[in-house]
């Protein structure tokens, strides 16, 4: 029988406090702590909550259970249907549909002893149903306000659908291209990886104050993974990260503590352990970093099974062990494991974790409840109607082509191959596995998006060129992993009757993603085949490059006219990489990781140390040097780097005084950056830093401004960035960040390798 919305316990909490507002008599769906939701601090209504949960109930809070969920949607699965009956579950993972979810939050609000309701949580990574390139894309973008509109839209789409919780964005710093979760972040440098966790959390979150988690168009975000997940060594998914403490904070924090201060409202913890501590039992992480270093409010949750790992890893005797290792580090809920529901009570009663911290993990939880409005009213995401006006609309369609676009990086354009304009009278051969493919566009971590609904690069050449003067040929040529002679020599026979060739080639996006590691990222060998018959012919060849990570392309480099790396483009991934070789759209991207020569090469980072005996590198042969015999130091592709279809200057770079004090001062710097092509185009303008003596070593470059701008053919501008003390600090011997006095370096460039317009200053 559906108890009554004017239950004993809501009569209780009437009583508690009754200073806070007498109860509605309504029987609307707002649930019974709809009388608490005005404008009394979240404190109090989480303590009005708190007096009455049992410690079961609270450990129940802590606890997220996944969902299992068939074509037609989520069903309960036995083994978490009890504790959801008994209302012991803070989270449902994985549940998807505006009814299962509305079917799981009616028990635990309507059918439990105190109606709590759940958070409902899933991976909306780079979209939920619209997919937008993913991540590592969008950031070779450098567009802030955009990464910021299509989180917003991800929001969107995902709260339309009863979701409110999202374990996005992914800040981990990514130097090594073998790891296939770089896919998922930002890159290889912290500056440029903490502007893009701030856009993306306010993007989900709806703004920057917590308060915009109100709203029914916000997910509560999560900053992941706490920390130094993408430092694993060999790339090797859930591996140890050995770095000193040095590295930790000037490198892989930064982004994290960017995350904290855009108002993220929960972390997760990273799966790997970072010298000899896991991070889901690393108190000094989690509760000194976290809380009282950075101080942070929200949440953490562990990664999938988190705290159950804890036993592999070899820290924790069993999942008890576990259990208590974690909460005392400063885990607030425990992720699909089952080890607090299971445990924590037990080693409450014998000491082992105080009720005290149960309560600041259970207190933290329910203040993001209470922020989303779920108390106010547990079903204020649900509505059919409003997830089918918000899905897939044509300006997010719209939306998601701009950002493919964007996300395309121009990396070879031999004798201006590209563009290829409507009017141009070519005819084209289109060839390669993904050339007509839908299927693998989307990349990994695609949400709900539908693969079959993603547009092939074939139709999108296709419906660009429809009319004009430009005719098209296909030929497949071959599979991601397979060809024949029969096949190639299709594939060839349209070259010759063709004037261009354009490959779409890459890799399976099953390839990349968690626990997807390569230690041969050259494309596969089919494709390389077909590649060097489509080469014999002497036509020229445009490569497009669909992949979630760099690739070693040097065999390309040498061999194809033209480059356009693609990554996974999402949804609208035709049309879009379709404007750009059609010129519609002239390719603005550069960029965030460096492309290895080979895979010997990794890790590899423009941000990198000088040795004692650094490399010459206009003569790297020489003996005794930090360098290969068989092969340069430097990438094949660096960071920051992308061609355009024009060309741009910078020129008279200045700052206004050749001295910076080390506290409370700053510096202007200018420069002037010319369009000096023939075409309209965008230049993201980088300004790079580097301190030569301090009392640790410090990178030959960083990363410390950028600036993205368009450009009229021939047109110029003066472009300023203002460079504080405070933008110059960092961690140094005594582990403490602060600027230091020494003589430093400056460039105005287009990439980390360009070396033009050095300036030096001094920093007293």
């Amino acid at each position: 029988m559906k108890k009554d919305i004017i239950s004993v316990t809501y009569i209780a909490v009437a009583i508690l406090l009754a200073s806070c507002g007498s109860p509605s008599s309504s029987n609307s769906k707002a649930g019974k702590w709809q009388s608490f939701s005005g404008e009394k601090r979240i404190e109090q209504r989480v303590d009005s909550v708190l007096k009455l949960m049992t410690l079961e109930e609270k450990i129940g809070q802590m606890t997220q259970f996944s969902a299992n969920w068939s074509i037609t949607g989520p069903v309960m699965s036995d083994d978490f249907q009890p504790y959801l009956e008994k209302g012991l579950i803070g989270s449902i993972f994985n549940a998807t549909s505006v009814e299962g979810i509305r079917r799981m939050q009616q028990i635990a609000v309507e059918k439990t002893r105190l109606g709590i309701p759940i958070l409902f949580g899933q991976d909306v990574i780079h979209g939920y149903k619209t997919i937008f390139p993913i991540p590592l894309a969008e950031a070779c973008s450098w567009d802030l306000e955009m990464m910021q509109r299509t989180a917003e839209i991800a929001a969107i789409e995902a709260a339309s659908d009863g979701i409110n919780w999202t374990f996005a964005p992914m800040v981990d710093i990514a130097r090594d291209a073998r790891w296939g979760r770089v896919m998922e972040g930002a890159g290889e440098d912290p500056y440029l990886g903490s502007k893009v966790a701030e856009a993306r959390v306010i993007g989900f979150q709806g703004g920057r104050d917590v308060n915009s988690l109100n709203k029914l168009t916000s997910l509560l975000a999560t900053g992941k993974h706490l920390a130094a997940y993408g430092a694993a060594e060999s790339g090797r998914d859930y591996n140890t990260a050995e770095l000193s403490e040095h590295t930790l904070r000037n490198v892989y924090l930064p982004p994290y503590q960017a995350a904290k201060e855009a108002g993220v409202g929960t972390f997760m913890a990273a799966f790997n352990e970072i010298n000899g501590v896991p991070a889901t039992a690393d108190r000094w992480l989690m509760t000194e970093v976290l809380r009282n270093e950075w101080g942070f409010n929200g949440f953490v949750v562990t990664d999938y099974t988190g705290t159950n790992e804890l036993v592999p890893h070899g820290v924790a005797k069993d999942e008890k062990h576990a259990a208590e290792l974690a909460v005392n580090a400063g885990i607030d809920m425990d992720m699909t494991g089952a080890s607090f529901i299971k445990y924590l009570a037990e080693s409450v009663e014998e000491g082992k974790v105080s009720e005290k911290r149960i309560d600041l993990a259970v207190r933290h939880i329910l203040e993001m409840k209470f922020l989303l409005g779920l108390f106010d009213d547990p079903y204020r995401y649900l509505d059919e109607e409003r997830a089918r006006q918000n899905t897939m609309t044509p300006e997010f369609m719209e939306t998601a082509r701009k950002a493919v676009a964007s996300s395309v990086v121009l990396l070879k354009n031999e004798n201006q191959i590209l563009p290829i304009t409507q009017e141009s009278g070519k005819t084209i051969a289109l060839v390669g596995p993904l050339m007509n493919d839908s299927i693998n566009l989307n990349g990994e971590w695609a949400g709900l998006g539908d693969r079959n609904k993603s547009v092939p690069i074939l139709k999108g050449l296709t419906e660009k060129y429809a009319g004009s003067t430009v005719k098209l040929i296909y030929a497949e040529g071959s599979s991601i992993t397979g060809t024949t002679p029969a096949k190639i020599a299709e594939a060839v026979a349209a070259v010759r009757r063709s004037d261009i060739v354009i490959a779409a080639m890459g890799e399976d996006f099953n390839w990349s993603g968690e626990a997807a590691v390569r230690t041969d990222i050259r494309l596969p060998e089919p494709q390389r085949e077909l590649l060097n018959a489509l080469k014999t012919t002497g036509k020229p060849v445009v490569l497009v490059s669909l992949s979630g990570r760099p690739l070693d392309l040097s065999w390309e480099d040498k061999n194809m006219n033209t480059i356009l790396q693609a990554w996974f483009p999402g949804t609208q991934a035709g049309h879009g990489i379709a404007d750009v070789i059609a010129g519609d759209y002239n390719p603005s991207a550069r960029l965030v990781m460096s492309f290895p020569r080979n895979v010997g090469q990794i890790p590899i980072y423009y941000n990198q140390k000088n040795t004692g005996r650094p490399a010459d590198l206009n003569n790297e042969s020489v003996d005794y040097k930090s360098s290969y015999l068989d092969t340069s130091i430097t990438p094949l592709y660096p960071f920051g780097y992308g061609l355009s279809y024009t060309t741009f200057e910078i020129n008279h770079v200045n700052i206004d005084k050749k001295a910076l004090k080390t506290k409370n001062d700053k510096i202007t710097v200018t420069a002037d950056v010319c369009n000096t092509g023939a075409v309209d185009g965008e230049i993201v303008v980088q300004l790079y830093t580097r301190q030569l003596v301090a009392s640790v070593t410090r990178p030959v470059k960083e990363l410390k401004g950028f600036q993205k701008i368009s450009l009229k053919a021939g047109e110029s501008k003066q472009v300023e960035f203002e460079v504080t003390s405070d933008d110059l600090a960092f961690y140094g011997i005594d582990m403490h960040k602060k600027a230091e006095p020494g003589n430093m370096k400056l460039w105005v460039a287009q990439h980390a390798a360009d070396n033009s317009n050095e300036i030096d200053f001094l920093m007293e």
